[in-house]
């Protein structure tokens, strides 16, 4: 291999790590990178026929070129074919290019043809000088997706070689390839990189074509073949049984002032069934806002107790964490049982008491945030791990905390319902329970859309249920881009509605208040002592105020459809009619209009979760770089009848051909599946 100069290294390195940042390292990767979309430089149009608006590959000559200035600087080239003439506009050029646009120069140019105001032009064609005897493609361009600095002539000569590198054998088997109707890999790739002119290029970059089909079903299968290896995995590791005597559940259940629905009951057999198997339980407990979880977690917190385990509850946030935390002790204290509340902002003393206590064993159950993974807190006999609103953890986070007991048991629970797609493809290694029934007593929620022009109409609404008695929330605009920001709207919302509504008790709770001051406006709340409260998103999850029958959301439009459900559900959960107002500011865009009218029209979680992943798609919906998911980069999970098929066909190979799976999982994943799951 011949020595490298400083510079050459050096451009070899950005070279590397540009395409790093595509993923592209082994020529598998570069097989996989398959193209957005195709150019057709297998003909010549003539200027005559091109059509406007149509990107087109002309072969022309130069009659001459100049830099003009109307009104900026900018580079023109006057050229001409046999039917006709045009202007080539560069509005940034090179003095390379401007030294390759001479006059009498014969170039191919390809490009779009709009009218300008010297006549036909195309800005920033892409053109060369035509070689000799030079001929043309046979096969439609590939265009890739790629990276700043990255340009498509080099993209596609390491693609072109890694094609010819690359093993391409097929990892299915003929029998079921040809049961499922799919052309052979290598076949499809081939295709898919280098297109011969007279396909359907509509068709093929619509993705219905039949070689899109296999690259869609082998990524899916790849998928499905590692979450069911771990989950065989997982099924083969040595956990605690743990097996309760069921006296502390059956004297929970007699105490409490309801009864379980049909679909608490089955969840909860579910998940007892599990912590009686000798290995570790992974299930995700899933359902609408209101569906009544906590329940059926504090019966598998009391299972593990029965059979001499500790259980830990971690929620993302104080307020949820507190939420729980006084509901099981309620629940819990008339049972003999001390709760554990573990959080950050404890105060030194009572944060190590709590800590040793918990390293002991003296208290069975606790509660808290991210407190409970610090490397300090040790348990002494942690049989069950759950995790509220598991998504808005960390991989790595849901892991510390499982692993803070060998092999512990682990429940994750999600008020976010998970479409029956989602949950076949990125939970296929969990086993999942469904809470798809309200607890009756549950008022349905009247939603309202309000323009922000009628905002006094709202005060006078939120200012006539309070007089009445009833209690109210007043949320504030999501602002991504700052908490200071948001802080400050808050902090300014609560002073106008204070000067408004000079005769009512108004509090005001968000994120950067001390967790003490935040808890005495929740209680102040809870107990009534406040009617209105004016909020950020810390409320989402985890309040339930029985007597708050109104919810006002600010600048509606810039929150999504899951964190609009979630607030409204925090009303309606008392006797009163409740109502949900959503004001907004006008004019709307496209894909809040889309959100605003479907969480007007629709109040079942689950409907407005496939909405969601429709208007989202998978990765944003379930947060694929927060949870270490990986992206499905081709296959359309809309597609639940490919799922299904992927995932009978994973089960199959993992059986009966354990080296095709090994060897399929090698292509698509590489050695990455760490990244799947935890």
């Amino acid at each position: 291999m011949p020595c490298l100069s400083l510079a050459e290294k050096k451009s070899a390195n950005t070279l590397a790590a540009r395409l790093a940042r595509l993923g592209l390292r082994t020529d598998a990767d570069y097989v996989l990178h398959l193209p957005l979309r195709y150019e057709d430089e297998t003909r010549i149009t003539s200027i005559r026929d091109a059509q406007p608006g149509v990107a087109a590959q002309f072969e022309v000559d130069v009659i001459d070129s100049e830099i003009a200035y109307r009104p900026h600087r900018q580079l023109l080239a006057r050229v001409r074919d046999a039917g006709g003439g045009l202007i080539l506009r560069f509005l940034n050029f090179y003095p390379s290019q401007q030294k390759t646009l001479q006059a009498g120069a014969r170039l191919r140019i390809f490009g779009e043809l709009h009218e300008g105001h010297l006549g036909p032009e195309i800005i920033h064609p892409r053109f060369h000088v035509v070689g000799a005897d030079e001929s043309l493609p046979e096969c439609l361009t590939p265009v890739y997706p790629t990276t700043a600095g990255l340009g498509q002539a080099t993209l596609r000569r390491l693609i072109a070689r890694a094609l010819q590198r690359a093993d391409l054998s097929d990892t299915l088997p003929p029998a079921l390839r040809q049961r499922l109707r799919l052309p052979e890999f290598a076949a499809a790739i081939q295709l898919l990189h280098t297109p011969p002119p007279d396909i359907a290029q509509a068709v093929l970059e619509s993705r219905d074509h039949p070689a899109w089909r296999r690259v869609q079903f082998d990524e899916l299968l790849a998928q499905q073949l590692s979450l069911r290896r771990a989950y065989t995995a997982r099924r083969a590791r040595g956990a605690p049984r743990l097996l309760a005597t069921t006296k502390l559940t059956k004297t929970l259940l007699a105490s409490l002032p309801f009864r379980l629905t049909a679909a608490q009951q089955r969840a909860w057999r579910e998940i007892a069934a599990d912590l009686g198997q000798p290995h570790p339980m992974q299930r995700l407990l899933q359902g609408d806002v209101g569906s009544g979880k906590t329940v059926v977690a504090a019966l598998a917190m009391l299972h593990a107790v029965e059979a001499g385990y500790q259980a830990a509850l971690m929620a993302p946030t104080e307020i949820l964490a507190e939420q729980h935390y006084r509901k099981l002790a309620v629940w819990l204290a008339p049972l003999g049982l001390e709760v554990a509340w573990l959080t950050g902002s404890l105060k030194k003393r009572e944060k190590e008491a709590a800590i040793a206590r918990v390293g002991a064993g003296e208290t069975p159950i606790i509660v808290g945030t991210h407190a409970l993974i610090e490397d300090k807190v040790e348990f002494a006999r942690l049989g069950l791990a759950i995790v509220d609103e598991q998504h808005r953890f960390g991989v790595r986070q849901r892991l510390a905390l499982k692993e803070k007991g060998l092999f512990a048991h682990q429940l994750a629970m999600s008020a976010t319902p998970i479409p029956r797609t989602l949950a076949m493809s990125y939970y296929a290694d969990l086993d999942v329970s469904v809470l798809d029934e309200l607890p009756p007593g549950r008022t349905p929620v009247t939603t309202k859309l309000v323009a922000e022009a009628r905002r006094d109409q709202v005060v006078a609404r939120v200012h006539e249920a309070c007089r009445a008695g009833r209690q109210a929330y007043w949320v504030c605009p999501l602002i991504e881009e700052s908490e200071t920001l948001q802080l400050k709207t808050a902090e300014e919302t609560f002073e106008r509605l204070t000067a408004d509504l000079p005769d009512l008790k108004i509090g005001l709770v968000h994120g950067r208040l001390k967790a003490t001051e935040k808890a005495a406006v929740m209680t102040a709340f809870v107990a009534n002592e406040i009617q209105l409260l004016v909020a950020t998103t810390v409320i989402e999850v985890g309040v339930d105020v029985p007597n708050a029958s109104l919810m006002v959301i600010e600048h509606a439009e810039r929150f999504g459809l899951a964190q609009l459900h979630q607030l409204r559900g925090r009303v309606g959960r008392g006797t009163d009619a409740s109502a949900c107002i959503l004001l907004y500011a006008q004019p709307l865009g496209e894909l809040a209009r889309a959100r605003l009218k479907i969480i007007f029209e629709i109040s079942d979680g689950f409907e407005i979760a496939r909405e969601d992943l429709r208007l989202r798609g998978p990765g944003e919906f379930i947060g694929a770089r927060q949870s270490g998911l990986p992206l499905l980069r081709y296959a359309d999970l809309q597609d639940a009848a490919l799922v299904e098929q992927a995932r009978a066909v994973a089960e199959d190979m993992l059986r009966d051909e354990p080296e095709l799976a090994a060897a399929h999982l090698q292509r698509w994943l590489g050695g990455r599946e760490e990244l799947l799951k935890a």
